[in-house]
C-alpha cells in the first residue's frame, strides 16, 4: 500500500449527501477482485445520464477536475453496502483524501486500508472547502498528515483529528498484512520454537 505523507492537489466539490457505495461503484462493476480500471464505474449513475450523456456540471465531466487528488463531499458519505470496491474505484481515479462531516464506519475503515484518508470536518470547515473546491484548478489543497493539516488556498490552516494508530498506518503505508509482517521476526521465531515442541501440527499441514 502507498504511504500517505503530504498531498498538494486540485480539490473536486461533490455537495451531496448520503452519497452510498452504489452510488460510487454500481453493482455491474463488482464482478472482479482486481483492484484497477475500476474508475471506469465510478459515480456511473452521477456523472452520465441514462442514455449515455455526460451530465455536464459533474465534477468527473469538467476538464478543471481532470486530475483532483482531493473530494469534498456532503454528509454521510460512503453509506450503504459494505463493498470494498468503493475506495479501489477511487483510488483508481487517483483520489487520495475524502473529506466531509461524515463517513460510514465501514467505508471510513476500508479506506485506511487502501491508503486513502478520510478527514473529518465541523459542517463549516467543509463547507469552506467545499466553496474552494467549486472554484476549479485554482481550489488546490494541501494535506499534510503528520501536522493533521489542511492549508486552503488562501493560506487558512485547517486542523483535523485522527486516530493515532490509524495515522501511523498511512503514514507508514501498512494494511493488516503490513501490520502483521512487521512482526515476522517474532511469529518466526515462535514457529521455530512450536516445531520443536509441537511438531505434530506441522506434520499435518506438510510442512
Amino acid at each position: 500500500m502507498d504511504k500517505f505523507t503530504t498531498l498538494t492537489a486540485v480539490a473536486a466539490p461533490l455537495p451531496m449527501i448520503n452519497v452510498d457505495t452504489d452510488m460510487i461503484i454500481p453493482k455491474q462493476f463488482l464482478k472482479t477482485v482486481e483492484r484497477t480500471g475500476l474508475a471506469k464505474g465510478l459515480f456511473f449513475e452521477l456523472r452520465d445520464t441514462p442514455d449515455g450523456k455526460p451530465v455536464p456540471d459533474f465534477f468527473m465531466n469538467q476538464p478543471q477536475y481532470k486530475n483532483a487528488q482531493i473530494l469534498v463531499a456532503g454528509d454521510n458519505f460512503g453509506c450503504g453496502s459494505s463493498r470494498e470496491h468503493a475506495p479501489w474505484a477511487l483510488l483508481d481515479q487517483g483520489i487520495r483524501c475524502v473529506i466531509s462531516t461524515s463517513f460510514a464506519d465501514i467505508f471510513y475503515n476500508n479506506c485506511f486500508q487502501n491508503g486513502i484518508l478520510p478527514v473529518k470536518l465541523p459542517q463549516a470547515e467543509v463547507d469552506k472547502l467545499m466553496d474552494d473546491a467549486k472554484r476549479g484548478q485554482n481550489a488546490r489543497f494541501t494535506v499534510d498528515l503528520a501536522k493533521q493539516e489542511i492549508t486552503r488556498p488562501d493560506g487558512e490552516v485547517i486542523k483535523f483529528e485522527l486516530d493515532a494508530h490509524k495515522k501511523h498506518c498511512l503514514l507508514n503505508g501498512l494494511d493488516n498484512i503490513g501490520l502483521t509482517l512487521e512482526k515476522k521476526s517474532k511469529i518466526d521465531s515462535y514457529e521455530t520454537k512450536q516445531h520443536g515442541t509441537q511438531s505434530w501440527l506441522y506434520a499435518q499441514a506438510g510442512r
